[in-house]
């Protein structure tokens, strides 16, 4: 066959992690092969597209024109989002290229090839010729990256990325009734969003402290009114990268940003801080300070007054606009708090136990630190959804904490709202649950947590709209928290509207494809739907980057429901195994024995999960877990539903 030499936009597509999973599971491996062929020929075809070859994980195609090419790495790349376990880097290059015996060569190949090796995961990088030909297409965004020389390219390539279509507005305002509450229509001048500051000690575990400051800073000027402050966890999610900072300001929806440095020497600090307007990247002040540690609590109250004498006395109408000042703490006390808040932040079960241990510490050198023990309560809550500790042993002792953080501290919300959850979690007193997150929502109405879990406890009651209107709420305040963002995701499934929830999922693995409440949300809606392939993948998947036992059980349920028996049951055997080792709740084996067909087994777990108060039968919401329903019309069931007040 002739050379044919002719301009061509070529994309070169490659599979993440696959070396790795080829070594440990090579069927496995060879599964996730076939799926990405299975994805990607017919969108490659539906856009006008050459399948040329395969090479190992990658494929390389070519298109005729530079939109077909685009649009079709960005459907790929939706499609993605729905698989979990396959994710994609994406190049694309439009150059001359030489076709020949149903092959292609050329430097546009080389190129395509390396811009895909340098894209981020489930992104797509495009040469600077490919954005010249899109850039005035609305629906397909880029933003530039960087100039790179890449090897075997003479000259430098401009790279650009291809936004993720309409991310952070499906974030913002959901999906659904969601979209009826427009939290976030776009940047409001009465806004700011604190980022973490830089650690630039030498020693990396001084991270806690850097950490620390911009909280404490945070915790400072949400105390203003008519000003939005963005919660720790949205501002926290750009940390360690390097973003835009009018990017950041866009994708938080706010107009200004607070961004510094922390340097901790000995005895000695130095903190830098800088305002900046989001709109033109102007810096509309910077200071430097360099203090003795002794001296923290002032250094922050400082930046504090002087973030608001340079913009929030304007916003915000006030004359002289205080913040409250920072009380007055032990320093060892102090430092020991933002350790255990740091590794509280890290959500996992090794964590909590470590912010226990220095929570403790902190008290024991301050006693009346109502925040730690507010903090501790919360550690103690979690600590026991994630299988770690008995309710009895961790429940009840969160109670008697948060109890006492209040008692310290009567306008601490973190107090009211940690009380507020034992109710909900153990008690299952749903009016005093609610009682005491209205009142830490009246002392902090930006409170994210208590919003998020105050609008759990509405839906359980099927007031919808009112749970979808406080969720959203919370997506406000804090618009790029995986968490609250599943819940929003978990409401829509308490009301089986299980395409919506699954919707809402997909939204979350945009920002991490491994988070592992919306990988199990998403694995339960699916089997609702009776696509059981998708749901033992997400369910398998939640299992495998949390094991945390509840999503164990559900995988059992899945499973054993799809008519893998067999599979279903050395699961089993695994999952009683870990309860000779460790604490697993009743709840998550009822689930398991309901998914293989043993109703009575299941009601007898059921049974004992209410009389050791299971967090998880409110977690779940009981009254709405579809896997529930066989045993409904059950006498036995109802009276378990009258011993928690849902009737």
């Amino acid at each position: 066959m002739a050379q044919i030499r002719q301009l061509a936009a070529i994309m070169f597509t490659d599979i993440v992690g696959y070396t790795a999973l080829m070594g440990e599971d090579e069927k496995k491996a060879f599964n996730l092969l076939r799926r990405n062929r299975e994805l990607q020929k017919p969108l490659v075809s539906q856009f006008n597209g050459k399948w040329i070859k395969e090479l190992g994980d990658g494929v390389l195609t070519s298109f005729q024109t530079v939109t077909d090419a685009v649009a079709c790495a960005m459907k790929i790349q939706q499609e993605c989002f729905s698989l979990p376990d396959l994710q994609l880097r994406i190049g694309i290059h439009l150059g001359e290229v030489v076709f020949e015996d149903d092959d292609v060569f050329g430097d546009g190949v080389n190129i395509a090839s390396r811009l895909q090796a340098l894209a981020p995961v489930g992104g797509i990088y495009i040469s600077e010729s490919v954005f010249r030909n899109i850039d005035n297409q609305k629906n397909m965004e880029t933003e530039f990256v960087k100039e790179e020389i890449l090897k075997n390219v003479k000259h430098p390539v401009k790279i650009y990325q291809v936004k993720k279509h309409d991310l952070y507005t499906m974030l913002s305002y959901g999906t659904g009734i969601a979209q009826k509450k427009d939290p976030i229509k776009k940047p409001v001048e009465k806004s700011i969003a604190v980022l973490p500051f830089v650690n630039m000690s030498n020693d990396p575990e001084q991270e806690y402290f850097s950490d620390g400051i911009s909280e404490e800073i945070i915790n400072s000027l949400v105390q203003l009114p008519d000003l939005r402050v963005v919660g720790r966890t949205s501002a926290f999610s750009f940390k360690g990268k390097n973003d835009d900072l009018r990017s950041i300001g866009q994708k938080l929806g706010v107009a200004n940003l607070l961004e510094g440095s922390v340097r901790k020497a000995g005895n000695r600090i130095r903190i830098t801080a800088q305002l900046i307007e989001v709109s033109n990247g102007f810096h509309l002040w910077s200071q430097k300070f360099d203090r003795e540690l002794i001296d923290i609590f002032d250094v922050q109250d400082e930046i504090s007054k002087a973030i608001v004498d340079q913009l929030m006395a304007e916003l915000t109408r006030l004359e002289n606009p205080a913040v409250s000042k920072t009380p007055g703490r032990n320093v060892e006390a102090y430092n020991l708090f933002l350790k255990g808040r740091f590794y509280w932040s890290k959500r996992n079960a090794d964590g909590f136990k470590k912010s226990i241990s220095f929570y403790e510490e902190a008290i024991n050198i301050e006693p009346e630190y109502a925040a730690a023990y507010a903090a501790m309560s919360d550690s103690y809550s979690l600590i026991c959804a994630y299988h770690n500790l008995s309710p009895e042993d961790s429940i009840l002792k969160a109670r008697e904490i948060a109890q006492k953080a209040v008692a310290i501290n009567k306008s601490l919300a973190e107090g009211y709202e940690a009380i507020g959850h034992v109710e909900l979690l153990y008690d299952w007193n749903w009016e005093k649950a609610r009682q005491y997150y209205a009142q830490a929502i009246k002392l902090n109405p930006a409170y994210a947590t208590a919003l998020q879990r105050n609008a759990l406890l509405s839906a359980l009651f099927d007031k919808y709209e009112e749970a979808m209107e406080g969720i959203m709420m919370a997506v406000h305040h804090e618009p790029l928290s995986l968490i609250i963002n599943t819940d929003v995701a978990i409401i829509y499934f308490i009301q089986r509207n299980y395409t919506e929830a699954i919707k809402k999922c997909l939204t979350v693995f945009e920002i991490d494809p491994a988070f592992g409440v919306a990988l199990f949300i998403c694995g339960l809606s699916y089997e609702q739907l009776g696509q059981f392939d998708q749901a033992i993948s997400y369910l398998q998947k939640a299992w495998e980057v949390s094991h945390n036992y509840i999503g164990l059980g559900a995988l059992i349920h899945a499973m054993g429901k799809s008519g893998k028996k067999e599979e279903a049951m050395d699961l089993l055997k695994e999952l009683k195994h870990a309860s000779s080792i460790t604490y697993v709740s009743p709840y998550t084996f009822a689930c398991a024995y309901l998914g293989l067909g043993d109703l009575t087994i299941a009601l007898e777990l059921l049974e004992e999960a209410v009389n050791t108060h299971s967090v998880w039968l409110v977690h779940l919401h009981m009254k709405s877990d579809p896997r529930i329903d066989p045993l409904r019309s059950e006498k036995r069931f109802k009276h378990l539903l009258a011993k928690m007040g849902l009737h």
